[in-house]
């Protein structure tokens, strides 16, 4: 197992739960932080810690005391949720972000990674096979934020140096943790709706087309892209990775095939606006070329391993 030190924020979140139980697997001491009270296996595998992004002197104190030499930082507000409250997503969002790449920067911390998301792109960006550079015009508080932080992040790189490497993820969908306020959430929800109850209610059209990821490939693409040689990592903003593009009729179709009873309805709310303003697929030839990336489930895997994990919990 490696030795370095690393610090996960926001660990209780949809990514941060299983990120930090992988990591486990590959450093000696991984430090699972929050504000939320962790799950059973976040506090029992290893270190936990209450930690709060925005406060500085905090953060700085976790690192010096633990000696911590890589950071991911994932602590954030995701796009529904900051479009109602918008003021503390960018606080959280940006806020957040600056304090962790001034601390890396002041406390010597050697890696730090950025979770961006294809919210940086807007109605003006094309929606098929979205290129790695393109038009970035956000509509949302938190594709504004990403875009920000994507930046500051390249400046951090460029003028002072810090090692810090990004992903912009699609829509994530995972057994693991239930959705947390994503306009992508239905493709979590649908999933434990179809297994609990046999009926959903769908807050998306029936055929609105975004890019997903099924969570263990985006826990692989992570981990990928921060064990990847320096000398290979040209983004320094955000990587475009992609796994699947589909819409709700897809998913509805491929659980039918396991639970043929089940029943969706649609009955699309302000979300639909914020899908609609993202692309229906990535274009993430330039992470393939550069560290390897290749996703490994597709829609029917994917439904498939859904479906017997939550029967397993239930």
């Amino acid at each position: 197992m490696m030795d370095d030190v690393v610090l996960v924020t926001g660990a209780g979140g949809q990514i941060g739960s299983e990120l930090v139980l992988s990591l486990r697997k590959i450093y000696k001491n991984v430090i699972a932080s929050d504000l939320k009270e962790p799950t059973g296996e976040l506090k029992d595998g290893g270190e936990f810690i209450r930690l709060d992004v925005l406060y500085k002197n905090g953060l700085m104190d976790c690192v010096k005391r633990f000696n911590v030499k890589q950071i991911y930082h994932l602590a954030a507000i995701l796009s529904a949720t900051g479009e109602k409250n918008p003021e503390m997503a960018w606080r959280i969002n940006m806020k957040g972000l600056r304090n962790i790449l001034d601390v890396c920067v002041e406390a010597g911390v050697k890696k730090l990674f950025f979770p961006s998301t294809i919210a940086v792109f807007g109605p003006t960006t094309p929606k098929i096979n979205t290129p790695q550079y393109t038009i970035t015009e956000p509509n949302t508080i938190y594709g504004i934020s990403k875009q920000a932080g994507e930046r500051w992040c390249d400046w951090y790189f460029q003028k002072r140096g810090l090692d810090v490497r990004s992903l912009r993820y699609p829509g994530l969908i995972s057994y693991k943790t239930k959705a947390g306020g994503g306009t992508t959430d239905y493709a979590v929800d649908i999933y434990f709706e179809a297994v609990e109850k046999k009926q959903y209610e769908c807050f998306l059209k029936e055929d609105t087309t975004l890019p997903m990821m099924y969570m263990p490939d985006a826990i692989r693409a992570t981990i990928m892209l921060m064990e990847a040689p320096a000398e290979k990592i040209t983004v320094r903003s955000g990587y475009n990775v992609s796994g699947i593009s589909i819409a709700p009729k897809d998913v509805a179709a491929s659980i039918k095939k396991i639970i043929p009873d089940f029943i969706v309805t649609y009955n699309p709310d302000f979300r639909q606006t914020i899908a609609d303003s993202w692309p229906q697929s990535i274009d993430d030839s330039v992470a393939t070329r550069e560290w390897g990336w290749k996703p490994e489930f597709d829609l029917e895997a994917m439904t498939k391993d859904m479906i017997d994990n939550i029967r397993a919990k239930n």
